[in-house]
């Protein structure tokens, strides 16, 4: 399960960057019943995402032109300075540099060796999502990746994560199971995933980190992404053991999953 207590290398937080923030908003608004709220003056645009009066999640606007419609990922970090290092030493391409988001943290980006996007957070008075696997909110990340062995390798030695691996049915390779370091399935958090590069084809190839929010209802919430304009790939398909889900997105494009879980 995703948590709140942020340990390091732990998902903290994610965010969407968008052509159209207005637009965005209205979408999440239909599909999760979320409330946008401006960052304040100096957020350059940027809003948190409220579910119930807790932040879930941020949006804001494109800060370059080769942005995409896409959620980032950012995962706790004691010292971003310092990872960012480490990044460069297994491979990885820092992104962006880390800097200070006014008082709130401070926070880099990064691509993996496969070219999966996510960023970096330091927290100081902002500590990430105020509410976590609950319908509406978080409860799982996930990459998709080219080369597996190669993702595993390398956020093994960046975030020392735990792993269990399981095998995908036919050949299609090996599911891995991740958690903070020194801690069992009770606490995981996500998965890696390799596919082929063909399944890739919004990011060109390069693995992708996406996001997976829980609903009460799989069926009703990929009926509310239709009637806000989003589109659906896959599903709903049920999955023994994890639930029902389907993969989505919004209306400019930005992938997503959505997960009924199953009965513990």
């Amino acid at each position: 399960m995703i948590t709140t207590d942020f340990l390091p290398g732990s998902p903290c937080w994610t965010d969407l960057s968008s052509p159209d923030v207005e637009a965005s908003a209205a979408f999440y608004r239909e599909l999760f019943g979320w409330q946008a709220v401006e960052g304040g003056p100096d957020s350059a645009g940027y809003r948190y995402l409220l579910l119930d009066g807790a932040a879930v999640a941020g949006l804001g606007p494109f800060m370059g032109e080769s942005e995409r419609p896409a959620w980032t990922v950012y995962f706790a970090d004691p010292d971003v300075d310092d990872t960012v290092l480490t990044v460069e030493h297994l491979g990885g391409t820092l992104v962006v540099e880390p800097f200070d988001v006014l008082h709130r943290g401070r926070m880099a980006e990064f691509t993996d060796p496969q070219g999966g996007y996510a960023g970096l957070w330091q927290a100081k008075a902002f500590r990430g999502m105020e509410a976590a696997d609950r319908p509406g909110a978080l409860c799982w990340v996930e990459l998709w990746t080219p080369d597996g062995d190669g993702a595993r390798d390398f956020y093994a030695e960046l975030f020392k994560w735990s792993y269990t691996d399981f095998s995908l049915p036919g050949e299609a390779g090996t599911y891995t199971i991740v958690a903070p370091a020194g801690l069992g399935q009770d606490r995981a958090h996500g998965g890696i995933m390799p596919v082929d590069p063909a399944q890739l084809a919004a990011t060109g190839g390069a693995a992708d980190w996406h996001p997976v929010f829980a609903v009460e209802n799989c069926d009703a919430a990929v009926e509310r992404v239709r009637s806000a304009g989003g589109r659906v790939y896959m599903g709903p398909e049920s999955t023994p053991g994890v639930g029902r889900l389907a993969l989505c997105a919004d209306v400019f494009g930005a992938g997503f999953v959505l997960l009924a879980p199953s009965p513990m």
